[in-house]
């Protein structure tokens, strides 16, 4: 039996450093790739949703229609983009509508791209116009998205109509971002709400005491450290530290009742969240309707731009945040 373990030892020992070994030459294959990767700039991207839709329709056509159907209506669309060829002056008082996605992490990353795309818009767009964001998050961090909600507030400042659809969540930060809009739609089955503040940390004071370890910490102002990871937290910094989240959360609360007035605060602010039928019913969104419903509706009145802003990485800084996205996903998943 021992000379399985021991054998059984040696195998695993092996089998660790071969995967390690494995791991470090991927890795330094992969940075030596990425330094001679030429480097890109980072760009706009546009593309006009209209065109999709048309074609998406002529190619279902294609399929169920009778040839002579399908060449007629092919007819008539190539009349029709040869007619708005021939126009020397575009359409003014035909309606544009800028199309943003916004996936929001923990730490609201996607804020970078949000904030170029909007410039990029507020630099031609006029009242006659409308922003459209599709928004996927859960909320997070409190200032990255207090940032966010500040980028879409740069719309509604210009007076150009903003519109946020809500698929699948928009909760807490990604609310406190949403309740911005003149509209919100959203998904019968999405969640909404959660317009609370939590803040959790853990203590090792105990561990290390056990262990004979000491903790040294100096700072200079009463309360430049509430609670701490390592210290012995006493009441008082406990107290202070809940004042502060108190007071987020006073300061979310305000935020939203003053774009979403009709909203009575004092029962949706629990820290709950609701699916968008009850959020309705709370007068936290506008209608119930999918992102996708919308832009369909819209796209035989009015120009879809889909914006995107678009960095270009390196190979590792690729790799590196596909690997934080699986950190993000395992911890707050």
């Amino acid at each position: 039996m021992a000379e399985f373990f021991l054998e059984y030892g040696l195998f695993l020992a092996k089998t660790v450093t071969l995967v390690m070994a494995i791991i470090a030459i991927v890795l330094v294959v992969v940075a030596v790739a990425s330094r001679r990767q030429p480097q890109g700039k980072d760009s706009i991207e546009i593309k006009k949703l209209n065109q999709k839709y048309d074609d998406v329709a002529m190619a279902v056509n294609s399929s169920i229609l009778p040839k002579d159907a399908v060449k007629k209506l092919s007819k008539e669309e190539k009349q029709k983009q040869k007619q708005i060829r021939k126009q020397k002056t575009p359409d003014e008082d035909r309606k544009r509508i800028f199309v943003l996605t916004f996936h929001g992490d923990i730490r609201a990353s996607a804020v970078a791209s949000l904030r170029e795309e909007i410039t990029a818009i507020l630099m031609v767009a006029n009242e006659k116009d409308e922003v459209f964001v599709r928004l996927d998050s859960g909320g997070g961090i409190v200032n990255a998205y207090g940032l966010a909600a500040s980028q879409l507030m740069r719309v509604r400042e210009r007076n150009i109509p903003l519109t946020v659809s809500v698929d699948k969540v928009a909760a807490s930060g990604g609310y406190m971002m949403a309740c911005v809009a003149n509209k919100i739609i959203a998904a019968p089955f999405s969640i909404v709400g959660s317009i609370g503040v939590v803040a959790q940390i853990p203590n090792f004071h105990r561990l290390l005491k056990k262990h004979d370890i000491d903790f040294e910490q100096f700072t200079a102002g009463e309360f430049k450290r509430t609670v701490t990871m390592f210290g012995e937290n006493t009441e008082e910094g406990r107290v202070k530290f809940r004042k502060e989240v108190e007071d987020i959360h006073l300061l979310f609360k305000d935020f939203i009742s003053e774009h979403r007035p009709k909203v009575d605060i004092a029962s949706v602010s629990t820290g709950e969240h609701w699916p968008g039928i009850r959020a309705l019913e709370n007068q936290l969104v506008d209608e119930l309707k999918t992102s996708d419903d919308y832009l369909l509706e819209n796209s035989k009145s009015a120009d879809l731009f889909e914006i995107k802003y678009t960095t270009k990485k390196s190979v590792m800084e690729k790799l590196g945040f596909q690997m934080q996205q699986l950190v993000d996903k395992w911890q707050f998943g």
